[in-house]
C-alpha cells in the first residue's frame, strides 16, 4: 500500500494542526466564556428591558388611574358647579322678589305718608279757612259795647287770678 501525499492529504494534516493548535491554547475555551460573557449581558439587558416595561407598565397604569380620578374629580365638579348655579339663579330669584316686596311696600308707605300729609294739608287748610271765617263773623257781630264787654270780663278774670 503506497500512501499518496496529495493536497487532500496535506489539508487535513494542517486542519488537524490547527485544530490541535487551537486546543492546546484553549481557543475553545476562550470563545465559550467569550459566548458566556456576551449571553450574561444579553442577559442583563434582556432583565433590564424587562424591568423597564414593567415600570412603563406600572406608571401607565398610574397615569391611567389619575386620568381617570382627574376625569372624575371634573365631572364631580362640573356637578356641582350646576347644582350651585341652580341656588344661586334660585336665591337670585328671591332676592330680586325681596327686592321687588321691599320697593312696593316702600311706595306704598311714601303713598301712605302722601296720603296722610295731603290729608293734614287739607285740615289745616279746612281749620284756616274756619278760623278766618269765625274771625271774620265775629268782627261783623262784634260792637264796640261787646268788645268792651269782654275786655271787661278779661281784666276780672285777670284780678281773680292774680288776686
Amino acid at each position: 500500500m503506497e500512501f499518496h501525499f496529495d493536497a487532500t492529504f496535506w489539508a487535513f494534516v494542517a486542519l488537524a494542526i490547527f485544530v490541535a493548535g487551537a486546543l492546546y491554547l484553549k481557543v475553545p475555551a476562550m470563545v465559550a466564556g467569550m459566548l458566556d460573557q456576551r449571553s450574561q449581558e444579553i442577559a442583563k439587558e434582556l432583565s433590564e428591558a424587562r424591568r423597564l416595561r414593567e415600570e412603563a407598565e406600572r406608571l401607565l397604569a398610574d397615569y391611567t388611574a389619575k386620568k381617570n380620578a382627574a376625569a372624575a374629580e371634573a365631572d364631580a365638579m362640573i356637578a356641582h358647579a350646576k347644582e350651585q348655579a341652580v341656588l344661586v339663579a334660585a336665591e337670585t330669584r328671591k332676592a330680586a322678589a325681596d327686592a321687588i316686596a321691599r320697593r312696593q311696600q316702600q311706595a306704598e308707605d311714601r303713598i301712605a305718608q302722601a296720603e296722610a300729609s295731603a290729608t293734614a294739608d287739607v285740615r289745616a287748610a279746612v281749620a284756616d279757612a274756619a278760623v278766618a271765617a269765625a274771625e271774620k263773623a265775629l268782627r261783623e257781630q262784634m260792637n264796640a259795647g261787646a268788645q268792651s264787654q269782654l275786655i271787661d270780663a278779661g281784666v276780672e278774670e285777670l284780678k281773680r287770678k292774680f288776686a
